[in-house]
């Protein structure tokens, strides 16, 4: 569990959630609200909060982010702190009160690239 180094993690956590919140077209209040809401509390917020923050100011785009967290969370393998980045990603993508398709498509995507890589990896491991 866990190839890479927690900060390099969390930042693509940051840069994963940038890409639902920016994927409708434009990254909303709610959506920062949310985040900061769910983030609080938790021992990783200001490293998540800088990564999504640093996304936001450049206006990268949400292939751009989207490729930069996939390669991370492949290279760090299966990680029980994906649990924690779902629950984020369902928060942000709800707080504008209506879930958009390109939003879901982002999340949806992600989770089956990690399930496939996680499987041939499973796989080659035996």
């Amino acid at each position: 569990m866990g190839n890479v180094n927690k900060n390099r993690l969390y930042d693509a956590f940051g840069e994963l959630i940038y890409a639902v919140a920016k994927a409708d077209g434009l990254v909303q209040t709610k959506e920062l609200d949310a985040l900061h809401t769910i983030l609080s509390g938790h021992p990783w917020a200001k490293e998540i909060q800088w990564s999504f923050d640093y996304e936001n100011k450049k206006n990268h785009s949400v292939e751009e982010a989207y490729k930069k967290a996939v390669d991370i969370c492949k290279e760090n393998g299966p990680d029980p702190d994906y649990e924690f980045l779902f629950e984020v990603l369902e928060e942000v993508s709800k707080a504008s009160g209506k879930v958009e398709m390109s939003e879901t498509d982002v999340i949806e995507g992600f989770t089956s690239e990690l399930k496939e890589r996680f499987i041939r990896d499973i796989e080659e491991a035996e």
